[in-house]
């Protein structure tokens, strides 16, 4: 008495749209968006340091420094922004996978708390910093953390941006 095995197949495999995630805005091959997320990453818990370090010692200096690094993730987000987002539209298998959408989502939101956070530095540093600056910054970098998290997720569990073999 012999089984037939059933043969399963991987629905992405089958889905030939899911493997176009080359990255079509790119320099020498090297996506832009990658490249670019680096600067507000490390700027936005440059801010939450520089308010800690702030509420720790009373120093003027930290909330300016905190202003301007929130200006810096700010710009450089939406510009990261904008080819995260170009890509997420021209490339078929970006765009056709949830956890794209769950990246750009979460983005957009830390964006925003981003451009807030600045906004409400303007005028007077020392001010902005306790408690809402702080609340704010603790907000963008544990944002920070998740959506990096689902970026790299994408980056590497489905090759997102990446050349795929030949």
């Amino acid at each position: 008495m012999t089984k037939s095995k059933t043969e399963l197949t991987d629905p992405v495999e089958e889905n030939r749209a899911l493997h176009a995630t080359e990255s079509r805005i790119a320099i020498a091959g090297h996506p832009l968006h990658a490249m670019l997320v680096a600067f507000p990453i490390a700027l936005t818990m440059s801010v939450l340091g520089a308010d800690l370090l702030y509420w720790w010692t009373g120093d003027a200096f930290w909330p300016r420094a905190a202003g301007w690094a929130a200006f810096g993730a700010f710009l450089i987000g939406v510009t990261a922004g904008i080819t995260g987002t170009v890509e997420l539209l021209v490339v078929k298998g970006i765009r056709n996978r949830a956890a794209s959408w769950t990246h750009f989502i979460l983005a957009v939101m830390l964006l925003s708390i981003l451009g807030m956070n600045w906004a409400w530095r303007i005028g007077d540093y020392e001010a902005a910093v306790l408690p809402l600056g702080l609340l704010m910054s603790l907000v963008a970098a544990g944002l920070t953390a998740v959506t990096g998290w689902h970026g790299g997720k994408l980056v590497f569990d489905y090759q997102i941006g990446t050349k795929r073999p030949e």
